[in-house]
């Protein structure tokens, strides 16, 4: 993933500094609409601060940290997730012969380092250095960072990972070494999310693949008042159940 270099004056944190308004973030008329701020550092006070202001962290290498706070934001409100058809006879047909199980926290740091290393379409490298997977195992082994794992014959075939604070969900990266196998683990964490009520998950980028699966853009202003009042509530239990697959096949199977 690349990105415009900044060409004119940004705000540079030091280790610990606040960071500014959002409402300062690069707009449209400017190279790199909703940059917010360099410098500053990948630890867990800052990495919490960040999100539970709507800024996350998103830079290639031989750049300094970027912090960014995109307007619009792309969501996925779970009770508007689209199971597709061809996707839900999918999980149908794996869940019936056994081939199916998806794990959250079974392997965290082989998730990150699957996504940081998957080659994808337009992009020549990885926003995902050493630094950001070691930042994020330890926001991992802090509670505060999870992955959703799918496994296929007993081998991991694709996952994702994000951050969770209080009822609040920021998606980071997915990858799939086997067919659906990224979409499965999105249907999983969507069902785990209806299952404890969490209403949005944020997918910071907007992408016609998220928009067909039932993403759509919110106002900053909107998103970042959600984000302060969904991070004061109580964290759920990161655990999988198989119910959780029921309960979404049953409430989707309108759509299918």
């Amino acid at each position: 993933m690349s990105h415009t270099p900044p060409n004119r004056a940004l705000p540079w944190l030091e280790p610990g500094q606040a960071f500014p308004p959002v409402e300062t973030a690069w707009s449209a008329t400017d190279p790199a609409p909703g940059l917010l701020a360099a410098g500053g550092v990948l630890d867990q006070p800052t990495l919490v601060a960040a999100y539970s202001r709507g800024i996350f962290p998103w830079y290639s290498a031989g750049q300094p940290i970027l912090w960014w706070s995109t307007d619009p934001r792309m969501v996925l409100e779970p009770s508007a997730f689209r199971l597709h058809r061809s996707l839900r006879k999918t999980l149908v047909r794996l869940l019936r012969e056994g081939r199916l199980e998806v794990r959250i926290d079974h392997d965290f740091e082989r998730v990150i380092k699957a996504c940081a290393h998957t080659p994808r379409n337009g992009q020549s490298g990885t926003w995902i250095l050493p630094a950001m997977v070691e930042a994020y195992v330890r926001l991992h082994q802090a509670g505060l960072a999870h992955s959703v794992e799918t496994w296929l014959d007993g081998e991991l075939a694709g996952g994702l990972y994000c951050v969770n604070l209080g009822a609040m969900v920021f998606g980071e990266s997915m990858f799939s070494r086997r067919s659906d196998a990224s979409k499965i683990a999105l249907a999983g964490l969507v069902a785990f999310c209806r299952a404890h009520e969490l209403p949005l998950i944020d997918c910071q980028q907007n992408t016609t693949h998220l928009a067909f699966l039932g993403g759509h853009l919110m106002a900053r202003q909107d998103f970042c008042q959600h984000v302060r009042m969904a991070v004061l509530s109580p964290a759920p239990v990161w655990k999988f159940l198989p119910v959780y697959w029921q309960n979404l096949l049953s409430e989707d199977g309108r759509r299918a």
